[in-house]
């Protein structure tokens, strides 16, 4: 069984019982480190990953499931990481996403409805001489190369 399958048991006997929660990746690097990455509808917390750390640590030390040292990271995904499942997408509804496409270009917009093979955004679309208007665009999920949420500071 590869270390990451085993992982992902464990985790989820551990968020079993929170419908809130959710794994976006485990991944066993190169250099060591085993990271997780968990993520919940309306966010996670720190006590959430810490229960989950000790609990994969544990196990894995029990079993001695691994043979090389290596580094426990579990997190939620960083504020710059890109969306990557659906519950994310659904879960930014409303927030304002860069989305780079297949082809190369970008678009902007406001995150407004997901559905299973595509997104909606509202962009501001200005043409020369004219006001900007607010259209909405619909993008299939196979065209989007990578979706990142847009922070703003106002």
């Amino acid at each position: 069984m590869q270390i990451e399958q085993r992982v992902e048991e464990l985790v989820l006997e551990k968020i079993g019982d929170r419908d809130d929660l959710f794994i976006v990746s485990i991944k066993m690097q190169s250099n060591g480190v085993l990271a997780i990455l968990l993520d919940g509808d309306q966010g996670i917390s720190i006590d959430d990953c810490v229960k989950v750390s000790r609990h994969v640590g544990f196990h894995l030390e029990e079993e001695n499931a691994i043979e090389t040292a290596y580094r426990l990271e579990v997190s939620s995904p960083g504020i710059d990481s890109p969306l990557v499942l659906l519950r994310q997408y659904i879960k930014n509804i409303g927030r304002d996403v860069r989305l780079k496409l297949e082809d190369g270009t970008a678009k902007e917009g406001k995150l407004i409805a997901v559905a299973e093979q595509e997104l909606t955004i509202e962009e501001k679309v200005k043409e020369k001489g004219k006001k900007a208007e607010i259209k909405e665009a619909v993008f299939p999920l196979s065209q989007i190369k990578e979706t990142k949420v847009l922070i703003s500071f106002k």
